[in-house]
């Protein structure tokens, strides 16, 4: 008989954290444009008793995104997604940023969306980054969450000369995920399913080590020394939330943003982070 599948972008720590404490009895389909770091998480979870198969997908594809989504659909009924996937600011530039973590997640809530089946759940990782920029007009707003996902990347506040720097594309990408969330939260709801987002703050990752040693990395160890948690998170903790969210616990939750930041957010509009002038 075949197993509920996992499908699972990004190999990287919060993905894995997720999957094993959810994916268990279920068949993970997991997803990351390397390889080898797609073999490497499926050789520690598969000795952990799970069942992992790797695949190799590029986030900025619709053609792949759609490929793994097929792929999932053979393996059995689709009840789950995990987007971990995407580029940090001091990773890549603009283009790519907006590439990925915009255009490629919003295709990939679309496409899942049309093979999720009823009961499934899907989780969505964007960051506490959407909350660190002026407001967006109500319009922006409407054309992040319902610009059909071929167009989104033409909207004129989205071109690169409107864009500051990596920081600032990675703010828009984020705060995309969370619209578009919302927006994809009442298709999944047709077919009997949610998506919810999960907005992390500073987690020890690889990622977030590159940020660290990178141009901002003073800016974001000061942002955790004097958040009200006072010290950066942890993947599990992430993960501790992801597993309420895909729980039989949460079926009234859906298109919601979760920030996990260690009250880093708080601080940054009410406390020591707030900006000088």
């Amino acid at each position: 008989m075949k197993k509920d599948v996992m499908i699972v972008t990004g190999a990287g720590q919060i993905s894995m954290a997720i999957a094993r404490r959810t994916g268990y009895g279920k068949k993970i389909l997991l997803g990351d444009k390397n390889m080898e770091n797609a073999k490497a998480v499926a050789d520690i979870m598969n000795k952990a008793g799970f069942d992992v198969e790797p695949f190799e997908m590029d986030m900025a594809s619709r053609e792949s995104i759609q490929a793994m989504a097929a792929r999932a659909t053979e393996l059995g009924k689709v009840k789950a997604l995990v987007c971990g996937a995407g580029v940090s600011p001091s990773q890549a530039p603009i283009e790519v940023i907006l590439k990925v973590d915009l255009y490629g997640t919003a295709v990939l809530m679309e496409e899942v969306g049309k093979v999720i089946e009823k009961g499934g759940v899907g989780v969505i990782i964007s960051s506490q980054s959407g909350h660190r920029m002026p407001a967006l007009t109500p319009k922006e707003d409407r054309a992040l969450a319902m610009t059909p996902t071929e167009e989104l990347l033409s909207l004129d506040f989205l071109q690169p000369d409107k864009i500051r720097d990596t920081l600032h594309a990675y703010q828009l990408a984020k705060r995309c995920n969370e619209k578009r969330t919302m927006y994809e939260a009442v298709h999944w709801g047709e077919r009997g399913a949610r998506i919810n987002d999960i907005a992390p703050g500073i987690i020890v990752t690889p990622l977030a080590i590159d940020e660290f040693n990178g141009p901002r990395g003073e800016f974001y160890k000061n942002m955790f020394a004097k958040c009200p948690a006072g010290r950066p998170g942890t993947a599990d903790e992430v993960a501790d939330v992801a597993e309420l969210l895909m729980s039989e616990r949460a079926q009234f939750i859906t298109g919601a943003t979760f920030l996990v930041d260690g009250g880093a957010t708080a601080s940054y509009y009410y406390g020591p982070l707030q900006p000088r002038g």
